[in-house]
């Protein structure tokens, strides 16, 4: 699990310098965060640190995968693939895990983490449903982007969202 706010203590391990050089870096202004109130203690919000790693060229460490935005696709063909790699921002930094199962899908979902899960319904609609069903009954997929994408002949993209897609795409695009 991601955590989303690290001390200056924990910050000083993932950089290798001692405490009182992260406190520095946030007293100065280089490092973003905020301070308890009442207790003056500085607590540095994960993108904050990985932006200033970035910015200084610094090595991410144990931050490194978090940086990236993962995205699964289940059941998607290697053309469909590309043309997702396409559309996307070159300045963000992605990575992409691909299933062809429903059984591969639940796998590499728990190994992977993703931030977000494209469903190809053309891998059979009532299994593209019962995996966004299924991710959804997961407390650790609350937050998590799941797209559907449809056939042409899809008779209610807009109601998919009562499968658990947050949004849903007519194919082709």
């Amino acid at each position: 699990m991601k955590k989303p706010v690290f001390t200056t203590g924990q910050v000083a391990k993932i950089c290798k310098v001692a405490p009182r050089t992260v406190s520095k870096w946030f007293d100065s202004g280089k490092l973003r965060g905020y301070r308890i109130p009442g207790s003056q203690d500085r607590r540095i919000p994960r993108e904050h640190l990985i932006r200033f790693l970035k910015e200084y060229g610094m090595p991410l460490g144990e931050l490194e995968e978090e940086s990236w935005h993962k995205i699964l696709v289940i059941g998607a063909e290697k053309l469909l693939l590309d043309r997702i790699q396409e559309m996307l921002p070159v300045a963000e930094e992605f990575r992409y895990e691909i299933a062809n199962s429903g059984f591969e899908a639940g796998i590499l979902a728990e190994s992977f983490h993703p931030d977000s899960i494209i469903i190809d319904l053309a891998l059979g609609r009532s299994e593209g449903l019962q995996i966004a069903r299924n991710l959804r009954r997961n407390a650790a997929y609350e937050a998590t982007l799941i797209i559907a994408l449809a056939s042409e002949d899809e008779p209610d993209p807009e109601g998919l969202t009562q499968y658990g897609f947050n949004e849903s795409f007519k194919k082709p695009f």
